[in-house]
């Protein structure tokens, strides 16, 4: 019983500082210079196409030709040569005509963590629109508040997909696992390195 309150407390707390700044319709979404896109697999575990990875990138090329953001950064997993979802983003993209100049990749967004700690401390991100699922944003919202990013969520559209279910249950636990990252472990990100502002290009 313990355990349950302590993560129904967590979840709660986290919720409420982070809900009333994620938009549910593109349309709406702040404006911001950078719109992160958070990797996740292209595939689903059970073969077919994950709807998850495909949401957030309609919602990041709709954005940018909305001019709601500026600039795409790309982060995700290059854990092998054969799995690398920076680079399977930028070729989808690609064949949605985004210019290769409104786009920057991360190689090592291993986590939601690691890709926020990067953006601020290596793109030198300060103001970002935070392009994910709804589920996914209040966690990545409040670490972007712990990391003094100024963000604002872009919930991507998203159909139900089966297990789905299981991902939401997954997220509550992993919101519980970032208070103790921030305010306890002191976690650092798994790979840093040299500073690289993004360069941002002129609308085309």
């Amino acid at each position: 019983m313990l355990a349950v309150g302590v993560v129904l407390a967590a979840n709660w707390w986290l919720l409420s500082r982070t809900q009333g700044r994620i938009e549910d319709d593109l349309l709406l979404c702040r404006a911001a210079p950078v719109g992160i896109v958070f990797g996740t697999s292209y595939w689903t575990r059970g073969g077919g196409r994950n709807p998850h990875y495909a949401a957030r990138l309609d919602a990041a090329a709709r954005l940018l030709r909305m001019q709601r953001v500026q600039h795409l950064l790309l982060s995700g997993d290059n854990r092998t040569r054969y799995y690398n979802e920076p680079v399977t983003m930028w070729r989808d993209l690609r064949k949605v005509n985004v210019r290769d100049s409104d786009m920057t990749l991360d190689y090592a967004g291993f986590s939601t963590f690691d890709t926020l700690v990067r953006a601020r401390e290596i793109f030198a991100v300060d103001q970002a629109l935070l392009i994910t699922q709804d589920w996914h944003l209040p966690r990545a919202l409040f670490i972007a508040d712990a990391l003094g990013i100024e963000a604002t969520g872009c919930a991507a559209p998203t159909r139900r997909a089966a297990g789905e279910w299981r991902l939401r249950v997954r997220e509550w636990l992993a919101r519980v696992a970032t208070l103790g990252d921030l305010y306890i472990w002191q976690r650092e990100p798994y790979f840093l390195g040299p500073r690289e502002p993004l360069q941002i290009a002129p609308a085309g």
